[in-house]
């Protein structure tokens, strides 16, 4: 295949969409990220250098308008990119100060490397060729290296380069945060380890996290070791070797850094300084030999992930690897020893801080076949907070486990009270924690999880423990309506985020969201059957554990077959009780008015009004039912209830919401090209190709540059991988029932399920499935539109679908 379908190509500087190339182009390997800034670069408006640990939080205090805030962010970590030179008699390298002659900077997708060269003249008329390479090591999740190339082509003498790690940063990368404190390290050790080697130690100054940081810089002429002078520069939090080569014409000048970064949070580690120290002395001597080591690892994860396209046009290819490869850089087989979640935003940024939302559930579906071992570690994640979601239950008057909308590092509520609304300039207050919906989440990520790869000692040891704790929270959340005969769900908020509350009524919070009533019973119904599931002696102890009676059980199963849905007067399921009474939004007008309406949010507030009052959604609501439920699921849940369920009020619902969303969310296209799949195979695909694109083209305005949209990434993924093909898991059996959109030729990849690795290949015409191995005796059963057939390992067989 094309190596073209690997690589990211930017050709010219474009000051203006630095940004948005440093997040695209960021480097990571699930242990920590560097943003693709230059190394000679620092923040300066047009750069934004990054590093972050994954899970390394801090939190801090700021007197906004007289009122204290505390929030707790991702930190950005110590800058180890600093590598630059500058020729004699000139200034540091900027480029924007040069003749730039070629300019192309290239990420490597298959081999995880980042490129650039540059070949510029100076104002003395000086041409000079510049390469670079870097790495986050895939196979060794401490090191991190770079290589800076210098060749003068028309003229000799002296080079002066700077090699240094740079602890004067903060958080500063979201314009709308930067009224909020960022200085979140104080500076512990900075020394000269050898005449190759300098450290750097930083703590947090709240949560006492230690990162230490050591580089070891290298020089060579043609392959050589160089001879150079070398002096020591050191300033507060900046530590530098600075060294003086003098080259010929035409000579190669390599210089090679290599970084070791640990972190206080490392398991085995007593002293992180040490560590870091001891990591570079025992690294290979030169850069190529880490190269290759590190291309090594990410050629294996590649062979389980990758998905082939075949199109008319090559864009899909790329963008979909680079949605792959971005979800690897930030969950990776360095993950299962750590505790971290899955942030909204990858490692990649500083945007919602680095918290964990629910963006799992468009995750976990890519893990759950491909990598299953991730998905289970990062559930660990939320088990390990399982104590705080307790705690976050009781406080709020409810009982079982409450897991926070927004989490960082100890499971609580992170979510922030105010946001500032960067069109108006207003702080504003921010009750999106009432998505109480996260808690269907999770036990919907548990439960994928178990039926895809039936780990039943996950399911044995902490699933049925968070399935038990969540059903019994949405068992006290539900209050009985003696008049209807139902049970209802008040003061929540949905996903749609738009609607905070009704526009006549005071206090936030919205009652009987159709999405948040309806996973309530998806939880209830299927903790029920968890228990079922257990084995004897396990589900005694649960019960006893969790003083889990009869009564209250009883109670699960009668909340969960009197759930109150609402519906308008012709059927439509409404969003929410009292939904329909809204005023229609005036969509001609707002887009007349302004060129972008994704975000109508703001908009409004800014003018004075609040979509509190409209029918408008930012992204799917109700429609999340039929991106995480089959027709045949819902129509169980709704006979469930005692509600009609008729396949013809699908269309129906979705043309409704379809009509009032603005998609202010990167993940609304996902849900709703999804939706569409069966219905409106166009349509869905360009849907699909516009959240392929979410990112690259940075849709939303800015947002990219401040970190990637990781849910979005996975969903396009996902969408290959199980909406078009019909691919779903049920008892045991691999189910099929694809419906390519014309534009996707065919469709290659490879998948793990319930221990079968199994490769799939699918045209228009032909599904084609080989076992390619499973530790298993007994085949795989597979259901081709209801055709089933059962699969051996090494064996193919070829089912035609016309």
């Amino acid at each position: 295949m094309s190596r073209e379908q690997w690589l990211f190509t930017y050709d010219g500087f474009e000051p203006a969409r630095e940004g948005l190339r440093e997040a695209l182009c960021t480097l990571g390997n699930g242990y920590f990220a560097t943003r693709g800034a230059a190394p000679e670069a620092h923040a300066d408006g047009t750069h934004y250098p990054g590093t972050y640990l994954a899970g390394g939080y801090n939190r801090l205090k700021t007197d906004l308008a007289g009122r204290v805030v505390e929030n707790e962010d991702l930190v950005n970590m110590p800058n180890w990119l600093p590598l630059t030179f500058r020729l004699e008699g000139g200034d540091w390298f900027d480029v924007r100060a040069v003749t730039p002659l070629e300019y192309r900077q290239v990420l490597d997708l298959e081999r995880g490397l980042l490129l650039r060269t540059v070949r510029f003249e100076d104002a003395a008329g000086r041409r000079t060729r510049l390469e670079q390479r870097r790495f986050v090591h895939m196979g060794d999740k401490h090191l991190a290296g770079q290589e800076l190339v210098l060749v003068p082509e028309n003229w000799s003498g002296r080079v002066h380069v700077r090699s240094a790690l740079d602890g004067r940063v903060v958080n500063a990368g979201v314009a709308r945060y930067r009224q909020l404190n960022g200085q979140h390290l104080r500076l512990l050790v900075a020394e000269e380890v050898d005449p190759e080697t300098l450290l750097l130690e930083v703590e947090t100054v709240q949560s006492r996290l230690e990162v230490a940081e050591a580089a070891r810089t290298r020089l060579f002429v043609e392959g050589h070791p160089a001879v150079f002078q070398k002096t020591l520069l050191q300033e507060e939090g900046f530590f530098a070797h600075e060294f003086t080569v003098t080259l010929t014409e035409g000579q190669r000048l390599a210089v090679e850094k290599v970084v070791a970064l640990y972190s206080s949070k490392d398991p085995a580690v007593s002293e992180v300084a040490m560590e870091a120290r001891d990591a570079l002395k025992t690294a290979p001597g030169r850069f190529e030999e880490l190269v290759a080591t590190h291309v090594q690892a990410w050629s294996h994860l590649w062979r389980r992930v990758d998905i082939e396209l075949e199109l008319d046009g090559q864009d899909e290819q790329r963008v979909l690897r680079l949605h792959i490869f971005h979800l690897l850089q930030t969950v990776s087989p360095h993950s299962i020893d750590q505790d971290v979640g899955v942030p909204a935003r990858g490692w990649h940024g500083e945007a919602y801080r680095g918290h964990i939302f629910w963006d799992e559930l468009f995750i976990f579906p890519f893990l759950n076949l491909r990598l299953p071992f991730l998905t289970r570690a990062i559930l660990r994640y939320r088990y390990r907070r399982l104590g705080r979601a307790r705690q976050a239950a009781r406080e709020a008057g409810f009982q079982g486990a409450m897991f926070p909308w927004q989490s960082g590092s100890n499971g609580r509520e992170e979510s922030q009270r105010l946001h500032l609304n960067p069109r108006s300039g207003r702080w504003v207050e921010d009750v999106t924690w009432l998505q109480r919906h996260i808690n269907a989440a999770v036990a919907y990520n548990v439960w994928q999880y178990h039926r895809a790869t039936a780990d039943s000692e996950f399911l044995y040891y902490y699933g049925a423990e968070m399935m038990l704790e969540l059903a019994r929270f949405w068992a006290s959340l539900a209050q009985w309506n003696p008049v209807l005969g139902r049970y209802e769900i008040k003061n929540v908020m949905g996903p749609d985020e738009y609607h905070t509350g009704y526009p006549d009524r005071p206090g936030p919070g919205l009652d009987n969201n159709a999405y948040t009533n309806l996973m309530a019973v998806w939880v209830l119904s299927k903790a029920l059957e968890t228990l079922h599931l257990l084995p004897r002696e396990r589900r005694a102890e649960l019960l006893e554990f969790l003083r889990l009676e009869h009564s209250e059980l009883a109670r699960w199963d009668e909340v969960s077959r009197k759930m109150r849905l609402v519906f308008h007067q012709d059927g439509v399921l409404s969003q929410f009780e009292g939904y329909e009474h809204l005023q229609e939004f005036d969509w001609k007008a707002y887009r007349a008015r302004y060129p972008d309406i994704h975000r109508l949010d703001r908009i409004l507030e800014a003018e004075g009004d609040s979509p509190n009052r409209y029918k408008l959604s930012k992204q799917a609501d109700v429609l999340m039912l039929f991106y995480l439920f089959s027709a045949d699921e819902l129509r169980e849940l709704f006979e469930r209830l005692g509600y009609p369920f008729e396949p013809e009020m699908i269309p129906r619902i979705v043309d409704y919401y379809l009509q009032r969303t603005s998609h202010g969310s990167t993940l609304s296209g996902v849900v709703h090209s999804w939706v569409l799949a069966r219905s409106d195979r166009e349509a869905s695909w360009r849907l699909f190709n516009e959240a392929l694109s979410s990112d690259i083209s940075d849709v939303q305005g800015g947002t990219t540059p401040e970190g990637i949209h990781l849910g979005a990434m996975a969903g396009t993924v996902d969408l290959l991988q199980r909406a078009y093909t019909g691919l779903e898991v049920r008892a045991g059996v691999l189910h099929f029932n694809p419906h390519l959109p014309q534009e996707l030729k065919r469709l290659k990849f490879s998948l793990r399920y319930h221990k079968h690795w199994v490769e799939v290949e699918l045209t228009p015409t032909v599904l084609r499935l080989t076992g390619l191995w499973s530790p298993l005796e007994q085949p795989l059963e597979v259901c081709v539109r209801g055709e089933c057939l059962r699969l051996q390992s090494c064996e193919t067989q070829e089912l035609r679908l016309a």
